[in-house]
């Protein structure tokens, strides 16, 4: 156990068992939107994650969809467990004005499933763009590496939406997501 009382064993299993995949993409569909959104950005459209950037202590896994390539998901390894934040972007690779919102880990969770609730920051930032609902969010990924992989955010109050991923399947790498430094 560190300082934080985290231990670190799940949050490295977690993060090997994304890696094991670096290079792939894989589809998914929307499989729990509670309540259903009535401007759901993603109905109707290809859902796919690449996982496109591997290093020791960070991942970059983009998010598509449709034609949409502003979305990429930052996972990177702190001292006390995982952090995630999401990475959107403009058309032009400029960062949104609502983007690397997220939070840590508060506990050591699983070699399958990591929880990363709101952080101060993060809060802040949806106070001052008006997103009084996001200042509850709690995001978790969930990993059966060579099966699935699970994309959720949870608010109090009934929010959950989730995104399931096939990884049996690989499909085509998407294009580069916007304001990669890797083409």
């Amino acid at each position: 156990m560190d300082d934080a009382g985290v231990t670190a064993a799940p949050a490295d299993a977690f993060m090997a068992a994304i890696a094991r995949h670096c290079g792939q993409a894989f589809a998914g569909r929307v499989v729990v939107d509670e309540p259903a959104s009535a401007d759901n950005p993603f109905a109707g459209k290809a859902l796919v994650m690449h996982v496109r950037e591997c290093g020791p202590d960070a991942l970059r896994v983009p998010f598509h969809v449709g034609d949409d390539h502003s979305r990429t998901w930052v996972l990177t390894r702190t001292p006390a467990g995982l952090r995630l934040k999401h990475d959107h972007r403009h058309a032009d690779g400029s960062p949104d004005a609502v983007t690397m919102y997220g939070g840590d880990t508060d506990s050591a969770g699983t070699a399958i499933r990591q929880a990363f609730p709101v952080d101060a920051e993060s809060v802040a930032m949806f106070e001052r763009e008006g997103l009084k609902a996001s200042v509850t969010n709690t995001w978790a990924m969930e990993i059966e590496p060579g099966k699935r992989f699970l994309y959720e955010l949870a608010r109090p109050g009934g929010r959950l939406f989730q995104v399931e991923f096939d990884l049996t399947q690989p499909v085509p790498p998407p294009p580069a997501p916007r304001g990669s430094a890797i083409q």
